[in-house]
């Protein structure tokens, strides 16, 4: 069955600066005219919370209402989350992005990967999006193991030559690279713990820490097979394909293990408390649009020259744009994805960059505007461009700050 639920006035709360009202007027029209079941939508701006909105149920089977410290899995927006980490370490120094993987991490090398950059690797480019070796849910709670597993993968392609979203892959390379540079040896989810949501005081972890309150964690909620039906037209084509293609690249790239290939299951505690930098992050929507926010405002402490790496898209890889896995053209920097015509996101002057996460949420930088912004929904949309989250972009940059549509091509 399709979830519909119809969500009182009284459940949206929050509060905008003014002039941001048009961003709350998009959140509510999203409940009231998009299936909105809980969501929440936070804009900071010069380092300083200008948007903050939340709403709905957090579980819309028990109608449990969504409130001011709900937390919600954002599944790939974690991806621009954990590259913060890796960014910071730039900044101290730690690892620098033209060296090579290997001459931090010498297990990398193994089976023709030595001669890949951190660069190449944090831009899609290292032709490692699957994993070979079978992994389980249990396996990926020891950091051994999995980079073991990574450290074992040939890559598909010569790096540089052509590029295809590590959708689930990505996270793991980035934490065991992060774990060979810090002097401490911490994974990348503790790491982030310490050095950015505390100094921050955001709530956002990478992997549910013990003790967590479970009752403030939103339920996700799925597609069903007949609302996915009605969708297709939603999803980009090639990548459609992709995903209904047994062993097709696409599918491979995320169904290791395979039971991250349900959305349902990121509702499961096993799932939620191991580290998945690429997915399983959890938190606050304040809390990602407040990193964002701070990694533009200076108040994280990226040094210009690494904040200037990441607003540089990546050198296109020879073979051209079209992204193998979601065979579709894209421009990647370091652990982000950047605008594009089909894609636009952030200010004309093309500066952002952020990611994406299944089902509708996002999270982005905009140096240009001094912008840190996120939206998390529980209710999973269709397609890399969700309707809701769209709205509410759209009318922060077009009606708000008078910059170029959101709007895809």
């Amino acid at each position: 069955m399709i979830l519909k639920v119809d969500v009182p006035s009284a459940l949206i709360c929050g509060e905008v600066d003014e002039g941001y009202g048009p961003v709350a007027d998009a959140f509510r029209h999203n409940f009231a005219e998009r299936g909105e079941v809980g969501a929440a939508c936070a804009v900071y701006r010069d380092g300083r919370k200008v948007v903050d909105l939340w709403g709905g149920y957090r579980d819309g089977i028990t109608r449990k209402p969504w409130r001011e410290d709900t937390v919600v899995t954002m599944f790939s927006t974690t991806k621009g989350v954990s590259s913060l980490a890796l960014a910071l370490a730039h900044s101290r120094g730690l690892l620098d992005y033209d060296e090579r993987v290997a001459a931090y991490w010498p297990e990398f090398a193994w089976r023709g990967k030595g001669d890949i950059t951190v660069r190449q690797l944090l831009s899609h480019q290292a032709g490692l999006p699957v994993i070979d070796i079978p992994l389980t849910i249990a396996d990926l709670g020891n950091l051994d193991l999995v980079a073991a597993a990574i450290a074992l993968q040939r890559p598909l392609w010569p790096a540089g030559t052509r590029q295809g979203y590590h959708g689930i892959s990505l996270g793991w390379y980035e934490g065991e690279l992060l774990r060979r540079v810090d002097p401490a040896r911490r994974s990348l989810g503790r790491f982030f713990a310490e050095e950015i949501a505390a100094p921050l005081g955001i709530d956002f972890s990478i992997g549910l820490p013990a003790g967590f309150d479970l009752e403030r964690r939103a339920t996700i909620h799925g597609r069903s097979k007949y609302e996915s039906l009605l969708h297709l037209g939603d999803v980009p084509r090639g990548l459609l394909r992709g995903m209904m293609t047994p062993g097709s690249l696409t599918l491979r790239a995320f169904a290791n293990p395979q039971e991250l290939l349900t959305d349902v299951n990121y509702n499961r505690l096993d799932v939620l408390r191991i580290e998945l930098p690429a997915g399983n992050g959890i938190g606050e929507a304040r809390a990602v649009a407040a990193a964002y926010g701070a990694a533009v405002s200076g108040k994280l402490g990226l040094a210009p020259q690494t904040l200037d790496a990441l607003v540089q898209p990546a050198q296109p890889p020879s073979g051209g744009l079209v992204d193998l896995v979601l065979r579709a053209p894209a421009v990647y920097s370091l652990g982000y994805l950047k605008p594009t015509s089909d894609w636009p996101f952030g200010s004309a002057a093309n500066d952002a960059f952020g990611t994406p996460g299944n089902g509708g949420s996002f999270g982005l930088a905009d140096p240009d505007t001094g912008i840190g912004y996120c939206y998390a929904p529980n209710r999973l949309g269709f397609g890399i461009t969700d309707k809701r989250e769209l709205a509410l972009r759209d009318a922060l940059y077009r009606k708000v700050l008078g910059e170029r549509s959101q709007l895809p091509n």
